[in-house]
C-alpha cells in the first residue's frame, strides 16, 4: 500500500495535505481498499466550521456506509465536484483526483496530533 510521506494521517484513515492555511482531505489507500468499490460521497458541511474529529460527510461503498472525520478544526470550503459523477476516483487515486474536501484550518496545532506516514503504516500493519 501507498502512504505518501508528505501527508499526515488519522487513526480513522483520513489523510491531510497542507497548503498554507488550507488543506486537502481524503481517505487513505488502506481505507478505500477496506471499503471496496465506492459508489457515493456525501458532504453536507460546506461552509460549516467543524472541530477536529467531527464527522464532515460519509462515503458509501457497495457493502457499507462509513463516516468521514475531519483531521483538523476548520471550515469546509470545497467539495471535490468530480466525485459526484465519478466516486470511483477515491478507489483509483485516493491521494490525487480522489480527494474529498478542502478545509481552511482554524487551529494549526491540530496538525501536530496527526500521524506521519511511518506511524500510520505501523497502525495498519
Amino acid at each position: 500500500m501507498n502512504f505518501p510521506a508528505e501527508l499526515r494521517y488519522t487513526k480513522d484513515h483520513e489523510w491531510i495535505k497542507l497548503d498554507g492555511d488550507t488543506a486537502v482531505v481524503g481517505i487513505t489507500d488502506f481505507a478505500q481498499r477496506e471499503l471496496g468499490d465506492i459508489v457515493y460521497v456525501e458532504v453536507e458541511t460546506i461552509g460549516k466550521q467543524l472541530e477536529s474529529g467531527a464527522v464532515f460527510g460519509t462515503v458509501e461503498a457497495v457493502k457499507t456506509v462509513s463516516d468521514l472525520y475531519l483531521p483538523v478544526s476548520g471550515t469546509i470550503e470545497e467539495l471535490n465536484a468530480a466525485l459526484a459523477n465519478a466516486p470511483e476516483l477515491v478507489n483509483n487515486d485516493p491521494y490525487g483526483d480522489g480527494w474529498m474536501v478542502r478545509v481552511r484550518i482554524s487551529n494549526p496545532a491540530d496538525i501536530e496530533t496527526l500521524l506521519d506516514a511511518k506511524a500510520y503504516e505501523q497502525l495498519v500493519g
